[in-house]
């Protein structure tokens, strides 16, 4: 499907799907950096076959003296720390809108502890030049909390290995705090000292991670996806069984139940014969008149969130989006964009604020209705706005659809397993 221009997507009268889902990017690209930091040249079992975890898996093995990581931002990050204690010179660099993604926090952050980092172009953004160094004393940090928790996920992964460990100490509100709990639990997992201390502070002791087998669990982020065709199906009998979730996992996106609870998507968790675990979702009908949430610890699951309940006409007020601004795309101003073809969607900073009120008809009366929307070289953006065929009744036109392949390569594949007809230009598939 590469380099395809469009596809169109036509929605299943009934929605009874058994789906295995990716493995997880976000924990993919943690346990490379860790296990590659243990020096084991065994790469991880299950790892996500996202363009992010590829890019990571092939630059952490070949080590080649230029890295193009194309439009991974967090390889980006990720990388250029575990470059600056590594030894050897290397030039990280991206696609043009990588280009244009700041990254000075992180390489502030890093020149702070001892680390040999340049700029090859404009300032405060990559490209950059690396000399990675085994002497970087470390010690103590302060870096702002509010930002990526990538930055700060970046600076623990690598702190074992300085040579006073570090104390980080993180100001103002702390942004995906889950994510900064997955990474001191994977740091854990391999042998590392890593704890919060106190509510703003975490101390890492100085030592060296051990290697060790590890295992990567489902993608609760794709799993949303699966919940919003849930909630948005008119099949009164919906249910979809998802494959490879962890019940109790250290993803911060598996709160997406709670969520969708709201929106009238049950979850259930059973075992098959052969000791399988399954998460049920089932439609109950249960629906909120309003949603309101704040998504600074749940960043990626704004999109799927805004789109279900505009399609479902629940009002909603979404906030703690800040850190969507500096994503594959400003994702506040492209969901503005592409929700004003139904919705007349307000921007209040970083708030995303709908009345109820539809810029067209009654969606349900809309059967041969094609909305298109693009994407904005964003695979959050497509996944999202690919249900909201499941509510016109009509066709959805997607714009460059491969780019789901950065987190869920398969989404297209599983939609058609799912009972989607979805047709590429050129190439039916039914």
């Amino acid at each position: 499907m590469d380099n395809t221009p469009f596809l169109t997507l036509m929605p299943p009268l009934r929605l009874h799907a058994e789906i295995k889902l990716p493995a997880s990017k976000s924990i993919s690209g943690r346990s490379l950096i860790i296990n590659a930091l243990s020096r084991n040249t065994t790469p991880p079992t299950d790892l996500s076959d996202s363009d992010d975890t590829q890019v990571m898996l092939r630059a952490l093995q070949d080590m080649p003296p230029t890295i193009d990581i194309g439009a991974a931002g967090t390889a980006m990050r990720f990388l250029t720390a575990y470059l600056s204690v590594t030894p050897g010179e290397h030039v990280i660099t991206g696609t043009e809108r990588m280009k244009h993604r700041p990254i000075a926090i992180l390489v502030d952050a890093l020149r702070q502890l001892g680390a040999d980092i340049a700029y090859e172009g404009e300032e405060g953004f990559p490209p950059l030049r690396i000399a990675g160094r085994t002497d970087i004393e470390g010690g103590e940090l302060t870096v702002a909390g509010d930002v990526s928790s990538q930055y700060i996920s970046a600076l623990l992964m690598i702190a074992p290995t300085l040579k006073k460990g570090l104390h980080l100490t993180l100001t103002g509100q702390i942004a995906s705090r889950p994510y900064l709990d997955m990474t001191l639990s994977m740091m854990r997992e391999f042998g590392a000292e890593a704890e919060w201390q106190g509510k703003d502070s975490i101390v890492v002791k100085p030592g060296s991670y051990r290697q060790r087998d590890y295992t990567i669990e489902g993608d609760w982020s794709a799993a949303s996806y699966w919940y919003e065709m849930v909630a948005l199906s008119q099949d009164s009998d919906a249910v979809v069984d998802l494959l490879g979730l962890h019940r109790n996992s250290i993803q911060g996106d598996s709160q997406v139940w709670k969520m969708f609870s709201e929106l009238g998507v049950e979850t259930q968790y059973y075992e098959k014969p052969d000791g399988t675990g399954v998460i049920r979702l089932r439609k109950n009908g249960n629906v909120t008149c309003h949603f309101s949430c704040d998504f600074t610890h749940q960043p990626d699951l704004a999109q799927t969130l805004a789109v279900a309940c505009a399609m479902l006409g629940v009002p909603f007020h979404l906030y703690g989006l800040q850190s969507l601004r500096i994503k594959e795309t400003d994702r506040i101003a492209a969901l503005k964009e592409e929700l004003d073809k139904m919705v007349e969607l307000e921007v209040e900073g970083d708030v995303l604020l709908w009345d109820g009120i539809y810029n067209i008809e009654d969606l349900e009366l809309l059967p041969f209705e094609t909305f298109e929307f693009d994407t904005y070289e964003d695979h959050r953006m497509a996944m999202a706005l690919a249900p909201v065929c499941l509510r016109t009744g009509g066709q959805v036109r997607i714009n460059n659809p491969q780019v789901v392949s950065k987190s869920y390569p398969g989404f297209w594949d599983d939609l058609r397993k799912a009972g989607f007809h979805i047709d590429y230009p050129h190439a039916p598939l039914r």
